[in-house]
């Protein structure tokens, strides 16, 4: 199967997702570890989402939030998170997503994404553009960190959360110095999905879980912005952290970055 043969697969994948969310309340909320939350709708989201990946694609396998690795182990996986932004929907906020990549090589070469109490859903395939539906988006063109707004990835959690949120501290103090503004929206799937529509000009992820962002990163690439990692290096599935941007920001935002590193070892 070619990548334009799966992603009607995907799409509907996401769909499936889209349309369980919607028919559902929250009616368990548990913690999985330290402030990291499931609900039931999460696993029922994954399991019908699995079923039918593996009905459809059995010679790909997938690796999912709330339940790993199933199916073959070599090759073309999907990534998926049946819900992007647990804790918004179960606090009744209404941004979270369903975010499914396909990756070959550690990166990310079809992507859909849908959001279901927005209304809209993302696709892209490796050297095809990026689109909400049918129409093709970009990046923005901001080149100056004083006309951008960012996104923040959450604070860690766990038993080592306070080392690293020195970091996540001290980034926050020098971009609200200079940024025209900042946002923490609670799920990477629409922090990514906004930087590839130029809704947002930059995303910084200090984490990088491939369900979260593969299928993102592959939306910004496919719109013309950038995602590497901390060192400036080319996004992958290995990556420590994940920085979505539009061009003109990269040397900028990465300077502040390394600047915030020094900061937090303070």
């Amino acid at each position: 199967m070619t990548l334009a043969d799966l992603l009607p697969v995907a799409r509907e994948a996401v769909a499936l997702g889209h349309r369980m969310v919607l028919s559902r309340t929250p009616r368990s909320v548990t913690e999985k570890s330290a402030r990291d939350l499931v609900t039931d709708i999460d696993l029922a989201v994954e399991d019908e989402v699995r079923s039918f990946l593996t009905r459809e694609t059995p010679h790909i396998g997938i690796l999912g939030e709330e339940h790993g690795h199933s199916g073959p182990a070599d090759g073309l996986w999907w990534a998926l998170d049946p819900v992007d932004g647990t804790t918004n929907l179960a606090r009744g906020i209404p941004l979270c997503g369903v975010s499914l990549g396909l990756v070959a090589g550690g990166r990310p070469v079809l992507a859909a994404i849908d959001l279901p109490f927005l209304g809209v859903e993302y696709s892209a395939i490796e050297n095809g553009g990026a689109f909400i539906g049918a129409e093709r988006i970009s990046v923005s063109a901001v080149r100056d960190i004083s006309q951008a707004v960012i996104s923040i990835g959450d604070f860690a959690v766990g038993a080592d959360a306070e080392a690293k949120n020195r970091v996540r501290i001290a980034l926050l103090t020098r971009l609200g110095a200079r940024a025209q503004r900042i946002r923490m929206l609670g799920t990477a799937a629409i922090d990514l999905a906004w930087v590839a529509e130029g809704k947002l000009d930059a995303s910084i992820i200090l984490a990088n879980m491939p369900w979260d962002t593969m299928a993102g990163v592959l939306l910004v690439r496919e719109s013309g912005g950038v995602v590497v990692d901390l060192d400036d290096s080319e996004h992958t599935v290995d990556s420590a952290a994940t920085i979505a941007l539009c061009p003109g920001l990269r040397a900028e935002m990465l300077t502040i970055l390394r600047e915030s590193e020094v900061d937090a070892q303070r």
